[in-house]
Formats: structure tokens, C-alpha cells, sequence
């Protein structure tokens, strides 16, 4: 029986060749490895380090699989044509990789993404020759096929409200499941819900599924068997509505385009039949779009059976109905179709008619669709997508930004790259605006930027040498059945290629091995081109060989390696979600950075642990280790922020001010638009520079003063550059001078003599709920300095509260909201400790309320210890007083906070005054702070 991707000619090849026994070891390890990598193999941006093991793992079978391929072909292993020598040539990509290493951004993502780029090549060869047995091809290309039809019903089953039926079947296997759910398999973003399947990013879904949409219907005409028309045309509606779930322009924009370029590889009768079955699925699914939209968005929600059900039923009918009308026009219509343009199909030149055709039908749908309210017939959402396509909206206008500073990048790591994970680790110091993207939506500038030149040569030679080549040889001999076969995985790899020009589809590992056996199908169907060169002696069969086995014995090294570090990396984070022992937290740490001592996550939980545990008993030994831990992840890490924070953590425990301000200093240009380091790095300089000035130390004066003012230029230059941006662009994350800055570089600018520029860039930073406060005449009086912390406490209570609640009831950890609460607390906190400066910490500076609410901030910021130092200072001996027993409640709730002998003498006198107190202190020592 005829297979339903296959036509007769596959058949009888099949009956003419037998797969030999040995391998169907290695055929159905290839099979159980595409069906389990879609589901583990996921995003690595360097961040998410829950996908480190699915990597290691992925690579160790790769390796596996290289080495069961030498076992099974070393004696029938030839250098006798250009297809082997491609089987050499691949191993240069993780080589250019591997070279990159050496001046790598991060050494972490970098040797990563040498083994990515290592499993993508042991694919690739074992691809390359399996592929060339025809029968494995069909079981194979079924294979994929099939993956790729169960990927599509996943996410449909996550959209009409069966999501504990899809996490059901894949959460025994799959890390991304969470309380029976698959982790975004419906994303939530401005614009509203949008499908995501198994990739937790819409984009790089509808570049799944418009590959797989024109897999579909070429499998759908090259069908010979009934049951394979239906079941390729059956899925031709819920691929397209998939892709319309998506809401991603980028895949509506890519479509036609791809469309048309498969067109003109396709004899004429071929081209209408692609554009009829594509029209009529497109019908069928335009019928359904709006209800099934509706529907699941509704069971977003809700649960609601009867729902589900309706929606099931419109798309399972327009399935069925579009499967019944494909197979009629292939029964029926296709072969007298063939017949009667024979003649004409043979004239030169006449397959562009009908492509040059669709480009024009395609540009008036596009016309009709985005310029008219046609686009009303479809759902409101992607009526609304449709409607903002434009050279001038955000995203492209977005993207156009990101490739202008990758190549800032390139030019300043041109030859060999910055290494894999280089745009990660480094966008922030290139970015031309605040915007925050850990990938540069463009697969071939990200490549440029990781391997440099020489990589970028090597990587694009051996792409365009592979399509070349079998091009030229299907555009000669499409008929043969080796180069039908070829073109199953040319769809593949030109579909995702191409839109990996507007997105970071590559990033995905599952896509870049679709991507890899698929240039690894046209390299087996391409021609048999001997060498010229002698490239078949036994020495260099064999010397290939054991290269081979040589580099994948290292890798399968690395990558036990790395699963062991792994492993005991997600252990220590699983301690800790149940016990505070700082021992028995520490040793799986320990394990994992015995192999791997710079691995971030690592070296920022143990380093944290370290300080926490060092501020508590001032015990130098966890400070000399939180040190020697972040010293070594830095050589490796340098661009990585969160280690430089803890290393500052660090030096403020220790009160090396100086230190943590040179940290600040030496990294700002890493982090050109992060408010947040110009924030500190203002504020520091001038506390230290005032300092100084005190001590009468005129040197370090000028010097910290310089630093401030030099920052201070930075933030004003920055924002009056973005004024410059086009309007229909984003400016990302916020970047103004804030009324911390405003503090740190008014205070600069008072200390030298420059009252009038000190009030100016208060009246700059001190905007909004802060306004009335810049245009007093009393400025930086004590009574002003009162108020304004009064201010900053009522600002900022609002957002802590709204985000502690959240945080309770629903477990949501609103970062934005508590940013909010935190910004304002910092700068009540930045203006108490100006004056407390300046009185040399006069305890009686300010009255019983102001330092109360100082003492507030300090336990809701969670500097606690502070805060008990400041709220012990402010309490009296009256009781009686409603602000004085509030004082000895926070006091109390602060010391229970951090496990301190209680203040017995306060906590009698405080119970005394009134007895409910002790329930409001396990309240307030309940509460979580925001850091």
C-alpha cells in the first residue's frame, strides 16, 4: 500500500530496496528523537536555564547517534562524491563555534551553542546517509510529517480548552509542564491571546506552520492513495487557522512570499493545483476563523464544555469538508489537468506565468485585506493585526533598530564573532535606544555576530552550496523520485530560513534540527558528483572517521558533565523552595560549579546565600567565598549584570563604598540605557563626593563629583536623543531623569556653589506627584527633606501593598508594580540619608513620624537590619504615643524578621500599652519585602 506523502514511483522503490536489520536500530532512534525534541528542546537565550538539561540531553543522543552511525557505515563510508563531502564540510560550523569560544561575551552561552551547533551537525551526517535509502526517506519524511501534525493539535487542544488533555500527554516527559499545563501554549501579550503550541512564542509558530502548510498540501498532491489526500487535506484548515491564532504579521507577510518562490519550482499543472487547494482551505478556514477565535477565548477564561464542543465541531467540519474537496480535485480534476496543459507545460519559460499570476493576486489581497474593510470577515484581533501593518509601526521600525546594532557589534568582534550567545550578553551596550530583546530577530545577523566573519563565510558557503546544488539538479530531473523526496525537505528549510529574516526562529533548537535534516534532504537527492580530487584512501576514510568519534567521545564527555551540573543546579533551587539551610542548599551548588565554576545561576544563588549569611553573623569567611565565587564567574561572564549586582551587594555589606561604586562606574558602559545603573551610580558618587567635602578631602571630591555629573550628562544627553525617535517607535524601558537622579545630581551641583542649577535639575526630575515639591522656595531645607519623604513613603506604600496582594492571593509577582513601590522608596530613602550625611547621623534630625516612615521604607525595600538600626534610634520612652508604640511594632517585627534575640524591655512595654500589639508584629514580620 502506497504511503500517503508517496506516490508509485516511492512505492516500488520501496518493494525494490530492504532497510538491513542493523539499521532499524538507528532509523527508529532518529524517529524516537524527533518525536521527544519538540517538547524538551526549546528556546536557549542563555537565561532560561530550565532548558540547560533537554540541551545536554539532546546533544548526548546526537552524539549516540553519530556513533551508532560509524558503527554501521565505517566499512561502506566512501570520500567518493560532493554528498560526502559534505559530511566534512559540517564540521566546520561547530568548529567556527568553537574558535569563537576564545573570545567569547560569555563563555556560558558560548560553549552552549558550540554544542548546539554539534548536534546539529551529528543530525546532519546521520541524516545524509540514512536519506539516501528510499525506504528510510519515506519513514522518515512520514515521520516529520507526523511530528508535525501532532504539534498542530497540541496547541489546538490547549486553544479549545482541552489543555489538561495536552499536558497530560506530554507532562510524564516534558519539563515545560506545570500543574497539568503546558507553560504558554496560549501567550498573552498587547494583543491579547495568541497560539503558541509547544513553542511559547507565537512567531516562531507561525513559521512552523507555514513550513508545513505548503508540506501539506505538496504531500496532498503528490498523494497517490485516497487516504493520503484526506488526511493532508484534512489538515490544511487547522494548520491555517493555527497560523491565523498566531496573530503574527510576520508569518502573514512571509507566506505569500514563500509561496510564490515554491511556485516557480512546480510545472504548471502542479502550480494551479497548489493555488486551488491552498484557496480552498483558505475559504474554509476564513468560515471558521471568527467563531473558533471567539471560542477560545472565551475558554481562556471559563471552562465551558458545551463551548468547546462548538468549536471543535466548526473546525473538525471545515477539515473534513476541505479534505473531501482536495481529494475530489486530485481524483478528478488533477489528471485531466496534466493532460491537457502537457503540451503547454513544456514551453520556456511558462512556469513563471502563473507565479507572476499569484504575486499579483497576492499583492491585491494584500490590498484588499490591510488598505479596505474587507479584512472585516475576519476575527477583531487579527482584523486589528492587519489593519497596523506598516513600515512605520513599532515592530518594524523596532527591527530595523536591532539590525543597525547588530552590526555595531560585528564591527567591533568582525573576524571571529563574539561568540554564541554575543547579541545576548552585549545588546545592551550597543542598543541605540532602552528597548529590551535578548534576541536580535534576525537568524543571519545573530549568526554574524556569534561566529564573525569567517563563520558567517563558512555557514552561508555550505547553506547556499546545498540549495544550489539540489536546485539546479530538481529544475533538470524533477520527475525522478530522489529529487520529489528532496523537495519535502526543501519546503522545510527555505520556509523557516526565510522567516528567520524577520525573527529568532533558529534560537529555538527544535527548528534549527528541523532545518539541518532538511538541508540534509537535498543533499542526499542532489546529484553524485565525483570528486576530482582523490579523496577516497583508506587513510582519510578512516582519519574522518576517527575525528568523528574523537570530537563526539568530547562531547558526550561535556554534555554528562553538564547534565550532572544541571542536575544538582535545579536541585539546589529545589531545596530551596522548601528549607532555609544554608548547608544543605549549598551542596548541590557546590557540585555544580565543581565542573562549570562559571555558571550564572550557580554563582549568583551561592554568592547571594553567601551575603545574606555573612550580613547576619559578619563571619569574613562566607565574604571571602561570596568573593572568590563571583571573581571566577566574572573572568567568564563579564557582561553579566546580575553577578555584578551581587558583587556589589557584596562591598556594601562590607561598607566598601568606593569598591561598589567603582563596580558601577567600570560597567556603565555596558549598560548605557539601564536607569537602574545610572541611578546608583549618580546617587553613590555624590554621597561619596559630599562625603569628601565634609572631610575637607577636595581630591576624591572632584573626583566622585566628576563621575556624577559625567553620568548625570549621560541621562540628560540620552533623553533628549530619544525626543529624536520616530513616532511610531517604542522607546522600550523607561530612561529620565528621576527624582532619585535628580537628589544625587542637584545635591552635586549644591555642594560646589550652583544653587540655581541645583533647583533646575530638581524642577527637571521632580515631575508629576513631585512636582509641587521642585517649586518650593525652601529647597533642600530640613522641612523640605520632610516633606518630600513623606511624599516618596505615600507614593510608594500605593504599589506595595496592590503588589503584596497580588502576591498573596494569586501568587502573581507583579515586577512592574513593585519597580514602582521600590523607585519611590529609594528616593525618600537617597533624601533621608542626605541629611542624616550632613548632621553626621543625628539621631534626633528628624520627628518620631519622618524617621518611622524611613524605617518603613528600609524593611519594605528589604534592608531590615538597617531598618532596626533606624526605628530603634526614634523610639522614646512614651507609649502612650500612637507613632512611638507604631515605631516599637516595626522595630519588633524587624528583629523577628531576621531571627534576632527580641528586645524584651520594648516588647513588655509595648504589650503593656496595649496587648493586641503582639499580632500585628507576627502581621508585619509576615510580610515579604520587595528584594
Amino acid at each position: 500500500m502506497a504511503n500517503p506523502v508517496y506516490g508509485k514511483k516511492a512505492a516500488q522503490s520501496r518493494n525494490a530496496e530492504k532497510i538491513p536489520d542493523s539499521l532499524w536500530v538507528l532509523v527508529i532512534g532518529f524517529i524516537l528523537f524527533l518525536l521527544w525534541a519538540p517538547f524538551q528542546v526549546g528556546l536557549f537565550n542563555g537565561q532560561q536555564t530550565d532548558y540547560e538539561k533537554p540541551i545536554y540531553l539532546a546533544v548526548l543522543f546526537g552524539c549516540l547517534m553519530l556513533f551508532l552511525w560509524v558503527g554501521l557505515y565505517y566499512k561502506r563510508f566512501k570520500l567518493e562524491d560532493q554528498r560526502d563531502l559534505l559530511a566534512v564540510a559540517v564540521l566546520l560550523l561547530p568548529l567556527t563555534y568553537f574558535l569563537s569560544l576564545f573570545v567569547a561575551a560569555s563563555h556560558y552561552m558560548a560553549m552552549n551553542m558550540l554544542l548546539i551547533q554539534s548536534m546539529y551537525a551529528a543530525v546532519f551526517i546521520v541524516s545524509l546517509y540514512l536519506l539516501r535509502q528510499k525506504q528510510v526517506n519515506v519513514i522518515i519524511q512520514n515521520a516529520v510529517l507526523t511530528v508535525a501534525y501532532l504539534i498542530v493539535w497540541f496547541g489546538l487542544l490547549n486553544w479549545l480548552g482541552a489543555w489538561n488533555v495536552a499536558g497530560g500527554l506530554v507532562g510524564w516527559f516534558s519539563n515545560t509542564v506545570r500543574g497539568g499545563k503546558y507553560l504558554d501554549a496560549v501567550m498573552t501579550d498587547a494583543n491579547g491571546l495568541r497560539l503558541t503550541s509547544i513553542f511559547q512564542y507565537a512567531n516562531t509558530y507561525a513559521a512552523f506552520l507555514m513550513a508545513f502548510l505548503f508540506v501539506a498540501i505538496f504531500a496532498l498532491i503528490r498523494s497517490k492513495k485516497a487516504y493520503g489526500m484526506l488526511i493532508n487535506g484534512f489538515m490544511l484548515v487547522p494548520i491555517i487557522v493555527s497560523l491565523l491564532l498566531t496573530l503574527s504579521r510576520g508569518g502573514l507577510v512571509m507566506l505569500p512570499v514563500v509561496f510564490v518562490l515554491l511556485l516557480l519550482f512546480q510545472k504548471p499543472a502542479r502550480q494551479i493545483l497548489w493555488i486551488i487547494h491552498l484557496i480552498i482551505a483558505g475559504i474554509a478556514s476564513v468560515a471558521v476563523a471568527n467563531p473558533v477565535t471567539k471560542i477560545g477565548q472565551h475558554l481562556s477564561a471559563v471552562p465551558d464544555a458545551s463551548a468547546a464542543i462548538k468549536g471543535w465541531a466548526y473546525l473538525l467540519i471545515a477539515s473534513a469538508v476541505t479534505a473531501l474537496l482536495c481529494w475530489v480535485v486530485q481524483r478528478f480534476a488533477a489528471p485531466k489537468l496534466e493532460t491537457s496543459i502537457e503540451s503547454w507545460s513544456n514551453r520556456k519559460f511558462t512556469n513563471l506565468w502563473l507565479p507572476i499570476g499569484a504575486t499579483v493576486l497576492v499583492a491585491l489581497a494584500a490590498f484588499l485585506l490591510i488598505g479596505t474593510s474587507v479584512r472585516s470577515v475576519l476575527p477583531d484581533n487579527i482584523e486589528t493585526r492587519l489593519e497596523n501593518i506598516n513600515f512605520q509601526q513599532h515592530s518594524v521600525l523596532e527591527r530595523f533598530t536591532f539590525y543597525k546594532d547588530a552590526l555595531k557589534v560585528t564591527k567591533d568582534y568582525p573576524i571571529l564573532g563574539a561568540g554564541g550567545g554575543g547579541w545576548a550578553a552585549l545588546y545592551e551596550k550597543y542598543q541605540n535606544n532602552p528597548y529590551t530583546s535578548r534576541q536580535a530577530h534576525n537568524f543571519f545577523l545573530q549568526y554574524l555576530i556569534e561566529v564573525g566573519i569567517l563563520g558567517f563565510i563558512v555557514f552561508m558557503g555550505f547553506i547556499l552550496f546545498v540549495f544550489y546544488k539540489y536546485i539546479r539538479g530538481y529544475m533538470n530531473q524533477r520527475e525522478r523520485d530522489d529529487y520529489e523526496n528532496g523537495f519535502f525537505f526543501l519546503i522545510i528549510a527555505l520556509s523557516i530560513l526565510l522567516h528567520s529574516v524577520l525573527d529568532f526562529n533558529m534560537s529555538y533548537a527544535f527548528m534549527g534540527l528541523l532545518v539541518f535534516i532538511g538541508l540534509a534532504g537535498m543533499a542526499a537527492a542532489m546529484d553524485a558528483k565525483p570528486l576530482t580530487v582523490k579523496w577516497n584512501s583508506s587513510g582519510l576514510r578512516f582519519g574522518y572517521l576517527a575525528l568523528a568519534c574523537l570530537g563526539t567521545l568530547a562531547l558526550l564527555f561535556v554534555s554528562l558533565r553538564n547534565i550532572g551540573s544541571a542536575n544538582a543546579a535545579a536541585d539546589a533551587k529545589a531545596i530551596a523552595q522548601t528549607s532555609q539551610s544554608y548547608e544543605e542548599i549549598k551542596a548541590p551548588l557546590i557540585k555544580a560549579l565543581k565542573n562549570r565554576p562559571s555558571h550564572p545561576e550557580s554563582v549568583i544563588i551561592l554568592a547571594s546565600m553567601d551575603n545574606q549569611v555573612y550580613s547576619q553573623n559578619q563571619n569574613e569567611q562566607f565574604a571571602a567565598e561570596s568573593l572568590a565565587v563571583l571573581t571566577r564567574g566574572l573572568e567568564d561572564e563579564p557582561n553579566n549584570k546580575q553577578m555584578l549586582q551581587q558583587l556589589i551587594a557584596l562591598y556594601d555589606l562590607q561598607g566598601k563604598s568606593e569598591e561598589a561604586l567603582a563596580v558601577y562606574r567600570d560597567n556603565q558602559d555596558k549598560y548605557i540605557w539601564d536607569i537602574q545603573w545610572y541611578e546608583p551610580l549618580i546617587t553613590r558618587a555624590s554621597d561619596l563626593g559630599t562625603q569628601a567635602h565634609l572631610q575637607q578631602d577636595s581630591a576624591k571630591e572632584q573626583e566622585y563629583f566628576q563621575i556624577g555629573l559625567a553620568a548625570y550628562s549621560h541621562v540628560v544627553d540620552g533623553v533628549a536623543y530619544l525626543k529624536t525617535l520616530p513616532s511610531g517607535q517604542l522607546q522600550g524601558r523607561p530612561f529620565s531623569v528621576t527624582p532619585l537622579i535628580a537628589l544625587g545630581a542637584g545635591k552635586i551641583k549644591l555642594v560646589t556653589g550652583n544653587a540655581e542649577a541645583a533647583a533646575a535639575i530638581i524642577q527637571t526630575g521632580f515631575t508629576d506627584s513631585y512636582a509641587d515639591l521642585a517649586s518650593r522656595s525652601d529647597l533642600w531645607s530640613r522641612a523640605w527633606y520632610i516633606d518630600l519623604i513623606g511624599r516618596s513613603y505615600d507614593l510608594g506604600q500605593a504599589p506595595y501593598t496592590q503588589w503584596y496582594n497580588k502576591l498573596i492571593s494569586a501568587g502573581s509577582d507583579d515586577q512592574a508594580i513593585a519597580a514602582n513601590a521600590k523607585a519611590n522608596f529609594n528616593t525618600g530613602l537617597e533624601a533621608y540619608n542626605q541629611v542624616m550625611r550632613e548632621t553626621n547621623g543625628e539621631t534626633n534630625a528628624f520627628p518620631s513620624a519622618t524617621t518611622l516612615v524611613v524605617g518603613k521604607m528600609q524593611f519594605l525595600s528589604g534592608d531590615v537590619r538597617t531598618a532596626v538600626n533606624t526605628l530603634k534610634a526614634g523610639l522614646s520612652e512614651d507609649y502612650s504615643d500612637a507613632i512611638n508604640r507604631e515605631l516599637a511594632r516595626w522595630y519588633l517585627a524587624a528583629l523577628k524578621k531576621l531571627n534576632s534575640a527580641q528586645d524584651q524591655d520594648v516588647y513588655n512595654k509595648l504589650i503593656a500599652a496595649d496587648a493586641g500589639e503582639a499580632a500585628k508584629i507576627d502581621e508585619i514580620a509576615a510580610m515579604r519585602p520587595l528584594s
